[in-house]
């Protein structure tokens, strides 16, 4: 409690010792989160029954978190962290998977401005059938209009690249988790 008292007492730039940004900032970060029907990947196998034991390989967004500087005409530079809750189920017959996510910057409930997608390479160990992997982008970079233009004007969108199957899977509130049943 002592520590928030002191920080009460100091400006926000000595603080975070972050300099004149602290007095530039046209205001908040962009927004990111998981897209909801991309946020979760359920793969079925075998005969296309959607039952456990055609599950093969699963994958749950649990987090998004970002931070972004930016002051004067500079453009938005942005960080991203993502945290994955990956799952081998009975179908799955390999140990390695490569997942597939995208990043995407858009403007605000507008249009994409622009879309990146990442490969997400998992070795699940021996016996081991789900695995939680954290992912870090450390250089977004989202231009502005003008000095004016606010962190609030974007957006950055993430998910798994899904087929339309999985897509209406999700939608429909569908899940398969590998530790369903387990503490």
């Amino acid at each position: 409690m002592a520590i928030l008292a002191l920080a009460g007492c100091r400006s926000t730039q000595e603080v975070l010792q972050i300099g004149e940004a602290a007095e530039r900032n046209p205001g908040p970060c962009p927004r990111a989160f998981a897209l909801f029907d991309a946020s979760r990947l359920v793969e079925i196998r075998g005969d296309g029954k959607e039952n456990f034991n055609n599950v093969g390989f699963t994958g749950e967004i649990n987090a998004v978190r970002s931070l972004c500087r930016y002051f004067a005409d500079r453009p938005i530079n942005g960080d991203l962290t993502i945290d994955f809750a990956l799952g081998r189920g009975p179908a799955a017959t390999e140990s390695s998977h490569t997942y597939e996510y995208f990043v995407a910057v858009t403007r605000k409930n507008i249009d994409v401005i622009e879309k990146q997608v990442f490969p997400l390479n998992v070795t699940f160990p021996a016996g081991v059938d789900r695995v939680t992997v954290t992912e870090e982008i450390d250089r977004i970079i989202i231009p502005r209009a003008n000095d004016t233009t606010s962190g609030e004007n974007f957006e950055i969108v993430v998910g798994f690249v899904v087929t339309p199957e999985q897509r209406a899977f999700n939608n429909d509130g569908k899940r398969f988790r590998v530790s369903a049943g387990q503490n």
